[in-house]
């Protein structure tokens, strides 16, 4: 994990303290809808090929960062739901 990753995830502990069990189940059902997962497939093959414009870069960007934002929200649900009662 990187600085900014770590730097997120110490920043998210206050909200992830407050999620009730409810709450926490509904941030690790989040899914991107299908249009996204293409539109991000077709970055990273373009971004693999060396073929981004600028514009494509920053959206790739964009789209990578809310994926971490995501990511550190479901970790940190799954370790609410791990460590409260049922």
């Amino acid at each position: 994990m990187n600085d900014g990753d770590s730097f997120l995830n110490r920043y998210f502990d206050p909200l992830a303290n407050t999620l009730t069990a409810e709450s926490a189940r509904s941030i690790l059902a989040l899914e991107a809808d299908e249009s996204v997962r293409q539109r991000v497939a077709e970055l990273g093959e373009k971004s693999n090929a060396g073929q981004l414009s600028e514009d494509e870069r920053e959206e790739y960007r964009a789209l990578a960062s809310a994926g971490t934002l995501i990511s550190i929200l479901k970790a940190k649900a799954r370790r609410i739901l791990a460590n409260r009662p049922a």
